[in-house]
């Protein structure tokens, strides 16, 4: 009898009964663990099929799963199974699935859709998780980076907290040939973004069943509905015709790409701003004197979605200059200083069309998940040394500083009925020149009511400007920016912006000043502040600028460092070091850290170890030195920067 047992539990198993039991258990953890799995297919899925085409997507994959998690025999339950590893298997070999294109497809092509779509189906609304930051742009864009199988492993690490050799064993169960190889891709990644990653991953921006709606085009909507109708009409009066039914994909370009027309142009009406959440471009009215000149929309449009031989264009880095994908919106069309200005927004891009003497000129400039600050002004005209803007209609409150003298006040700068500024004047190139800022105030109608800068760094949007205090100098717990319009932001911003000119160029959203180390200098020095300045661009990836400043003295600039996540929220430590020579000429190593390093080491020319964040050590001027951190965790943090010394010699 005891022999017997294993072959009527095996019977039992493969039982109609046993089956049902299984599909409704796996039915059960399905339900129960549906946000994480949701979760998990959305961030394996490519971001080339749009947020909507990736939501739906997702929420397919995951249901879809379940006969596949669902085994013929279950496995043998051993201590420390994983209960969910079925349907993680099933899902990323879904979400996997998706990532290849069909054999002999070409690449440029999306692969062809099913007639039948698989459900769920939504018509008439597109869904998107919410906005996130800079940092969730970052992140995102690093994943995009890596192949299927090793974004799948990294979001296994991450998100579903597995080992290596678990996340190895569910890539292998779902078809990858190279498992180890996609887990070594995802580690480095891993290594590079810190344990911050694994919180943005969890944030709304990432979350596919936390979605706002928003219409699809309803103009065109409403001419496949006519065209629809007119089909059906000739196909009965006919009487056995051929009738095709056409359908383009929201995600795909639709007829404004091949014959835009001022008639299908989206206007927003004035007061819209002040009853919506999302406070934008979006919301923005159409203004100025030339809204209703047909014949100019219809030229600006015209040179946007084909320009001619001899129009200049300037496309901000990372700018697809294609012809915009649906109606655009109008933010404003009138004259400046003479000159025609077309101002239009398509969801992604702010694109400016000019004319002037000299022909036509187009600008265009990524703007996506902009809010109420980096959708706050444009830049109209620019002509002879000044800036004109054309500022949000949530602006009630609208000034000029200058931030190389933070004691004096800031001077009002009149605006037009239609938002249109008077001239501003541009940065002075080189040095600590006049550097004008837009100090601007939004309207008490919108709950996030406040003051902030905006600085012209040669882009179509200026860049936000913001500040991090010190540890203990009123810094939030989480050491979040702050807006730059207290003294200690201006007192900061005097000398960080005479380097802006290196940090700006077109496509900056944003620049923030994090004061992360003080020190006392040696032999009199008197007290220097660390200060890394990061330069966040629209596309993602931000450029840093760490220097050391010293009251009423210019500061010295240490490093520079292109297309990094340190001092970002993916870089929260940050190690630097420099040469200096003190008042009684002697040189010295200096060298300091954030707020988490306990010691720092130089080893080279000249070794030294000390605890806590700063270090000075007399040094020969053209010493060799390389500085290291030791953070509380114990890791071991490498200094900024890529020459010998990790910075520059004054």
């Amino acid at each position: 009898m005891e022999g017997s047992r294993p072959m009527v539990l095996s019977s039992l198993s493969r039982s109609p009964h046993g089956a049902r039991r299984r599909l409704l258990h796996a039915e059960r953890r399905l339900a129960e663990r549906y946000a994480e799995l949701v979760r998990l297919a959305y961030l394996v899925l490519p971001a080339s099929l749009g947020r909507h085409r990736r939501v739906l997507a997702a929420h397919s994959l995951v249901q879809r799963s379940l006969p596949d998690a669902t085994p013929a025999v279950p496995a043998p339950r051993s201590p420390g199974a994983d209960p969910d590893r079925s349907l993680r298997v099933a899902v990323v070999r879904g979400a996997l699935a998706q990532c290849r294109r069909p054999r002999l497809w070409p690449g440029g092509a999306r692969p062809p859709r099913l007639l039948v779509p698989r459900l769920p189906v939504v018509l008439g609304l597109r869904l998107a998780p919410r906005s996130g930051g800079a940092e969730e742009m970052a992140l995102g864009q690093a994943l995009s980076d890596l192949s299927a199988p090793a974004r799948a492993a990294f979001v296994l690490l991450r998100v579903e907290g597995l080992t290596a050799d678990h996340a190895r064993g569910v890539l292998e169960a779902a078809g990858v040939d190279k498992a180890q190889v996609a887990v070594r891709e995802a580690a480095r990644l891993d290594t590079s973004l810190g344990t911050a990653a694994a919180a943005v991953l969890t944030s709304d921006e990432f979350d596919a069943c936390t979605l706002r709606a928003r219409p699809t085009d309803l103009v065109r909507r409403r001419r496949r509905g006519r065209l629809a109708a007119l089909a059906v009409l000739a196909g009965a009066l006919t009487v056995g015709g051929l009738a095709a039914v056409t359908h383009s994909a929201p995600d795909t370009p639709g007829p404004y790409a091949r014959k835009p027309r001022s008639a299908d142009l989206v206007r927003v009406g004035p007061g819209e701003w002040a009853d919506t959440s999302r406070v934008d471009f979006t919301a923005w009215p159409a203004r100025g004197d030339r809204v209703r000149d047909r014949a100019l929309l219809d030229r600006a449009l015209a040179v946007w979605a084909g320009p001619p031989s001899g129009t200049r264009v300037d496309r901000a880095p990372g700018t697809p200059a294609d012809p915009p994908p649906r109606a655009p919106r109008l933010l404003y069309a009138g004259s400046v200083g003479g000159h025609a200005v077309v101002v239009f927004h398509d969801g992604q891009r702010l694109v400016r069309y000019g004319e002037s003497g000299t022909g036509e000129r187009l600008a265009l400039a990524r703007t996506d998940d902009a809010d109420v600050t980096t959708a706050a002004a444009v830049v109209l005209e620019e002509r002879g040394g000044a800036v004109r803007y054309l500022l949000a209609p949530w602006v009630a409150e609208s000034s000029v500083r200058d931030l190389t003298r933070p004691d004096a006040p800031a001077r009002p700068l009149s605006v037009a009925r239609d938002g249109v500024t008077a001239p501003v004047p541009r940065w002075t190139g080189g040095g600590c020149g006049r550097r004008p800022a837009l100090q601007l105030r939004s309207s008490p109608a919108i709950a996030e009511h406040h003051a902030f800068l905006l600085a012209d760094l040669g882009g179509l949007t200026p860049a936000h400007l913001t500040y991090t205090p010190l540890p203990g100098h009123g810094s939030p717990p989480a050491r979040q920016p702050r807006e730059a319009t207290g003294p200690a932001a201006l007192v900061a911003w005097k000398q960080a912006g005479c380097d802006l000119d290196s940090a700006g160029g077109a496509g900056v959203r944003a620049v923030n000043a994090w004061d992360f180390a003080e020190q006392d200098l040696p032999d009199g020095g008197g007290h220097a502040v660390w200060t890394c300045a990061r330069a966040d661009t629209w596309r993602g990836p931000g450029n840093i600028t760490v220097s050391l400043r010293r009251p009423g003295e210019n500061a010295q600039v240490v490093t520079r460092v292109r297309s990094t996540a340190a001092c970002s929220r993916f870089g929260r430590h940050v190690v630097a070091v420099t040469h200096w020579k003190s008042p009684r000429g002697h040189w010295y190593v200096l060298a300091a850290g954030s707020r988490a390093v306990t010691s720092l080491t130089l080893t080279g020319d000249v070794s030294a170890t000390r605890s806590g964040h700063t270090l000075a050590v007399r040094a020969p001027e053209d010493a060799s030195t390389r500085v290291r951190g030791r953070l509380a965790s114990g890791e071991k943090l490498p200094g900024v920067g890529t020459g010998p010394s990790g910075g520059t010699r004054p």
